[in-house]
């Protein structure tokens, strides 16, 4: 029990017997020992008679003390014996707060820092903070596919994360190392996310003034308030990662970018600027088949798409805008875009290549308390710059796109959270005279809602997660199932599912029936 200057006794001992019947201690513990003859603090202990002239009688002459200790206003008591300076130890054992078991100790690794792992001083020994996490991931396909292998997941991942911090800077590098047999070829391509080297970040992180934040190199950019859907963050996806198992962090793929982030009382403003473009990780076959509208069926690992990425530095980049600010309780944001469609929105008739049309994206969100939860909505307008009469059906005409979400606490550790989705076509009309036959049109509106269920268990270590989309329009949808258990500080194991339901193979959801799939995963982290 730690010891502050003012505390007395009875205090001490009625805290010491609260602890000790907290820990279970015997009641006979709970007391301190008694202290010495004539040093216990009893109102009933009598005090030793002084010698004889020493008494405090009121007509005694008190002798004089000696030179240097006459009263006054500077004196200072005596000191005590030694061992009377503190108070008396307590028996063995009651000591202080009781010794964890090993591995459960108090001297904490500092945050960032490996510990708990063979040779973990040399690691804590390094001039920056290191951390990262090993996993092993098996998924496989539940129904067979001609166009690709029954796994579709088999990987072996070790994540590096280094950061070093000063005063005003961040350097900030993550990097996984894996190999999967399911993919052909493992040569490094880190625009893809292809290869034994996925580079997460490399970034270096300035704070030049109070006012501004300044980000340069390879990072993950997110903004928006959609669950799982996205009007205004046009910052790459990586959708192979989502469709086969793969934890949801890596949904988000990196961008080689410039952000500048600018705050004040009045408007916040974040600026990025990305000098070349980054599309999303599509679905290109390699290993998930999809539906190929130039052959009309379903393509695979044998028949990839090719693409005509814009890929010239400067001339090619993309600038995203986000002003926001609260409003009451309410987050308000104002969104725009310059760039090109993030996944293939047109094909060149030459050469059958899908292209990455000229996009333009304005919008806007809010998202606050409403009815006892948490209320969102969000509006963007895409004009496809290159198409905008829709006079071209191998471009993708402009549209709107709306969302609208609520998420609530239904009982304690369960969580439901709904969505409604829209995609609203313009110029239709132009559209539909633009087709030519035997090519199937998309619906002038599209309209898909979401469900998810989150339940706690286990003081919180399991996790249960069932995530639904269902388009009424397209007659398709997508479950996500989720099971993540903790099984300490460092260990974790997940299984899964992704299953794909639709009545055409033409159709968004529909068209990946044929890459339904479980999976499990197992975490070490450190």
């Amino acid at each position: 029990m730690m010891s502050y200057p003012g505390f007395r006794l009875p205090v001490q001992k009625l805290l010491l017997t609260v602890t000790c019947g907290l820990f279970g201690l015997p009641p006979v513990l709970a007391q301190e020992p008694p202290l010495p003859a004539g040093l216990g603090d009893s109102a009933t202990v009598t005090e030793p008679r002084l010698p004889a002239g020493l008494d405090d009688n009121a007509g005694a002459t008190a002798p004089a003390l000696p030179a240097g200790l006459t009263g006054g206003a500077s004196a200072q008591e005596p000191p005590l014996p030694g061992g009377l300076m503190n108070e008396p130890s307590l028996p063995g054992g009651l000591g202080g707060e009781p010794a964890l078991p090993g591995g459960l100790g108090g001297n904490e690794a500092e945050p960032g820092k490996v510990s708990g792992i063979p040779g973990d001083s040399w690691w804590q020994s390094l001039p920056f903070t290191l951390s990262g996490f090993w996993e092993a991931r098996v998924g496989a396909r539940v129904q067979e596919d001609r166009w690709q292998k029954d796994l579709s997941l088999g990987e072996s991942r070790l994540q590096l994360e280094l950061q070093q911090d000063w005063d005003r800077a961040r350097l900030q590098v993550t990097a996984d190392l894996l190999f999967d047999p399911v993919l052909d070829r493992h040569r490094i391509d880190l625009e893809r996310g292809q290869g034994w080297l996925d580079l997460r970040q490399a970034s270096l992180l300035l704070r030049p003034a109070d006012v501004l934040d300044l980000e340069v190199g390879r990072q993950v950019l997110t903004w928006g308030t959609g669950d799982l859907l996205f009007i205004n963050d046009l910052f790459p996806k990586d959708w192979n990662s989502f469709f086969i198992g793969r934890q949801d962090e890596y949904l988000k793929a990196p961008s080689d970018a410039v952000k500048a982030a600018f705050f004040n009382d009045t408007v916040n403003v974040d600026v990025v600027y990305t000098p070349r473009f980054d599309s999303d990780r599509f679905i290109d076959g390699r290993r998930l088949s999809f539906f190929n509208p130039a052959s009309g069926g379903l393509s695979g690992r044998s028949q990839p798409l090719q693409s005509d990425l814009p890929d010239r530095w400067f001339d090619d980049g993309e600038l995203a805008v986000r002003l926001y600010r609260n409003l009451g309780s309410w987050e308000s944001a104002l969104y725009a875009y310059d760039g090109f469609w993030k996944s293939p929105g047109g094909m060149n008739p030459q050469t059958g290549q899908v292209t990455f049309p000229e996009l333009i994206v304005l919008g806007g969100s809010l998202r606050g308390p409403l009815a006892a939860g948490i209320a969102n909505f969000e509006v963007g307008y895409y004009d496809s710059r290159e198409d905008r009469n829709g006079t071209n059906p191998l471009i993708n005409n402009s549209e709107y796109r709306l969302l609208a979400g609520f998420e609530k606490e239904l009982l304690p550790q369960l969580t439901l959270g709904l969505q409604y989705y829209l995609e609203w076509l313009q110029d239709y009309g132009s559209y539909r005279e633009s087709l030519v036959e035997g090519q199937s049109p998309r619906d002038e509106k599209r309209h898909v809602f979401t469900t998810r269920l989150t339940r706690l268990l286990m003081s919180q270590n399991l996790t249960l997660s069932l995530f639904n989309y269902f388009s009424p329009s397209d007659q398709d949808g997508y479950l996500r199932m989720n099971g993540n258990y903790k099984l300490n500080d460092r260990w974790q194991m997940e299984v899964g599912g992704n299953l794909f339901y639709g009545d055409r193979r033409d159709t968004f959801f529909g068209q990946f029936e044929k890459n339904n799939n479980l999976y499990a995963g197992l975490r070490f982290s450190f």
